[in-house]
């Protein structure tokens, strides 16, 4: 498996590059994130991905070992090619392909060229534990960062609440009034409890 090629950039194209490494010119397929992360200059590092077929040997180029292993992960699943996996990395940032994987967001997933509703569903029900663990995930809560949710919370687990069944609780309640003090919340999350 090759990992990485380092050296120079003979040519630059939206969807490709040719690096040349000791003589030998490498073509590399990337996506639009990977140009977009390409500093001017002739030196160039990409981490690479080798996919071997019965009929041709392809490298794909990335900026960062975390689009790597997105991409890893999204040939993984069944019905999504190398091609579909660039499309979508092109068309999203790596970090946003994975937050909208965590969070289930088959509207983001889907508003890829090429992605139907069947295969947004599919990449994120195969993926989803999968991120959630490798990037060392909780569940990810579709509320901001709240810190009369936090408070709230805290004050639910010191009078005695489990944390996970709390913070359902809270998150519909901050959801439906995302205005609501804290007071207002523990007193709205204790008629719930």
């Amino acid at each position: 498996m090759i990992t990485h090629i380092q050296g120079k950039l003979v040519e630059k194209n939206l969807t490709d590059v040719v690096i040349d490494c000791n003589g030998v010119g490498y073509h590399i397929n990337i996506s639009l994130h990977t140009y977009s992360q390409i500093p001017d200059g002739d030196h160039l590092k990409l981490y690479t991905y080798l996919q071997v077929k019965e009929d041709s040997h392809t490298l794909y180029g990335f900026s960062s070992i975390a689009e790597r292993e997105i991409f890893k992960l999204l040939i993984s699943v069944s019905g999504v090619g190398s091609s579909t996996a660039r499309t979508m990395l092109s068309s999203l940032t790596p970090k946003q392909v994975r937050e909208g994987i965590a969070h289930g967001d088959v509207a983001l997933i889907q508003s890829i060229k090429g992605i139907g509703a069947k295969t947004a569903a599919r990449v994120i029900l195969d993926l989803k534990d999968k991120v959630l663990k490798v990037y060392d995930m909780d569940e990810l809560s579709t509320v901001k960062n709240n810190t009369h949710k936090d408070e709230a919370l805290a004050a639910l687990e010191v009078l005695g609440f489990a944390r996970k069944q709390a913070e359902r609780v809270v998150e519909k309640i901050v959801a439906n009034q995302p205005d609501a003090n804290v007071e207002v919340i523990i007193k709205e999350a204790l008629k719930n409890l």
